[in-house]
């Protein structure tokens, strides 16, 4: 009995849509589908028309960038500041707090906060350039079709970082003190100790945070579009606001869905291969 408000609410949150969701696919449903109820069965036409197109195949790539870019440096910067919090000093506890507070804002204050900090010309970070000396016309965050994308991969970066943080300090926490005595006894130094310490007790907690970072990040929405909307000539748009601009811009209902079961079926298939991976690597 105690399951079953649990599983009601999965039912209803999530197994619903995802069938809805799966369904319409293979619809012709449209905006008046809604006043008609009629949406026509087309079988793997939303399909053949979405992933043939080319802007599909530029969301792949700019998705797998974006992502790629995002976990890396979400990972390794969190990684760097929850070794650095272990060693506990004055005042530890409240940078900890703080540190949280680029990750409980919303995603669409954060968005719109970096969008008047990177403006060319009138954003606080070109200001500080010319004041530098570093540029004389300032850099084109949000208007260069490359620039763009490294800037939104170092907005979401910003994003991630406390997470990361958080969940891979928790995993520190729970390694005895006496490994690393052990380990400083045997001669090891730093860079030893958390290579045959640290890390082989690390991965499990690795593994998640990497899982739900690739889940979280190839559904980022808001902050592209806050910042960017996709632009510069789509140098910036994933599968997700493709999904977002055919659905809810263009009511193309069906078509949106064809791509969101693309990010469905992504995310299960890395979680799937990761966890399987790291379970070998861990009993091997």
């Amino acid at each position: 009995m105690f399951v079953v408000p649990a599983g009601t609410y999965l039912l209803l949150f999530f197994g619903y849509p995802l069938i809805k969701n799966s369904t319409m696919s293979f619809q012709q449903y449209t905006a008046t589908t809604f006043y008609t109820g009629d949406a026509p069965f087309v079988g793997l036409q939303n399909y053949s028309e979405v992933l043939s197109a080319n802007l599909f195949s530029q969301a792949v790539i700019t998705t797998v960038l974006f992502a790629v870019g995002s976990i890396l440096g979400q990972f390794v910067l969190g990684l760097a500041m929850a070794l650095f919090f272990q060693h506990g000093f004055p005042l530890s506890r409240v940078l900890r707090s703080l540190l949280l507070l680029p990750w409980l804002l919303p995603l669409v204050v954060s968005g719109a906060t970096w969008r008047w900090m990177l403006d060319p010309d009138t954003g606080v970070v070109n200001a500080a350039l010319r004041g530098l000396h570093l540029s004389s016309s300032g850099v084109p965050w949000l208007t260069g079709t490359s620039q763009a994308l490294v800037s939104v991969i170092l907005i979401n970066i910003w994003v991630g970082i406390p997470f990361n943080t958080a969940i891979l300090y928790s995993g520190l926490q729970d390694i005895p003190t006496h490994l690393y005595e052990a380990a400083k006894l045997d001669g090891a130094g730093p860079v030893m100790s958390f290579r045959h310490v640290t890390w082989p007790l690390l991965r499990p907690v690795v593994s998640v945070v990497l899982v739900l970072g690739v889940v979280y990040t190839v559904k980022v929405l808001d902050i592209i579009l806050v910042v960017t909307g996709g632009g510069p000539a789509g140098a910036t748009e994933t599968i997700a606001t493709r999904a977002y601009e055919l659905s809810f811009q263009q009511f193309e209902f069906g078509r949106g869905a064809v791509l969101s079961n693309v990010l469905i079926v992504f995310s299960l298939a890395f979680a799937v291969v990761h966890l399987r991976a790291n379970r070998r690597a861990l009993t091997g």
